[in-house]
């Protein structure tokens, strides 16, 4: 049986709102437990609160996963999305989503503005 994913999200952000929304849809067997580290209390933070702000986390089969992983291990979870978290699995295919998603970050400020 598989374990629950933990995925730890911004819920300040309106941009990790709408895309942890759309996720929840997606995961109708309910696979994931959501963690908003904004409501949360320190307990529910496995490492620094400014640290699990500033990218996306996740904890699959004991493993604090972070960025790319993070999403990867996300899109496991979910029957639709399954086959691309296996493909994001593997290293090279990582390697390329790391790269995309650290551009990400760096206008994910001006999206969240024009967003919030």
């Amino acid at each position: 049986m598989q374990q629950r994913l933990l995925v730890w999200f911004d819920g300040e952000c309106p941009l990790c709102r709408r895309e942890i929304s759309f996720m929840r849809r997606l995961d109708r067997s309910s696979n994931i437990h959501f963690i908003d580290v904004a409501t949360a209390g320190e307990s529910a933070c496995p490492i620094d609160r400014a640290d699990l702000l500033a990218r996306f986390h996740a904890k699959e089969d004991g493993t604090l996963l972070s960025g790319a992983a993070a999403f990867a291990a996300m899109w496991r979870h979910i029957p639709l999305l399954k086959p691309l978290g296996h493909i994001f699995r593997l290293r090279p295919a990582l390697w390329v989503l790391e790269r995309l998603y650290r551009a990400f970050l760096r206008i994910r400020p001006k999206i969240q503005g024009i967003l919030g």
